[in-house]
């Protein structure tokens, strides 16, 4: 076998972009159960007097679990669109990462 020395000099941003935002969003679907389960068990906590209903408290936990998963694909796609950028930038200047394929 033969091993070659490759060179990454590049990355495409919107590839990138696309691809963090889709596992970081998926990521972040793995977490929405625990979240839900957190929000159910809280809204039967002791309320004190200024508390809100246990019906809100819940609704509330429902709409930040759909939420998140959205929330967490935006930041992964703006970070891996600016990570790209910033590689792209760097790697004019220092020549990018090396690795082997065979």
């Amino acid at each position: 076998m033969t091993t070659t020395t490759r060179r990454l000099k590049s990355i495409t941003p919107l590839q990138a972009g696309k691809m963090l935002g889709a596992l970081h969003g998926g990521m972040a679907l793995l977490f929405v159960p625990f979240f839900l389960l957190f929000a159910l068990v809280g809204s039967f906590l002791p309320k004190t007097a200024d508390a809100p209903p246990p019906a809100a408290m819940l609704a509330i936990g429902l709409g930040l679990a759909i939420l998140m998963p959205v929330f967490y694909a935006a930041t992964g796609f703006v970070m891996g669109l600016l990570g790209a950028l910033v590689y792209n930038l760097i790697a004019k200047w220092f020549g990018g990462i090396e690795f082997e394929v065979e």
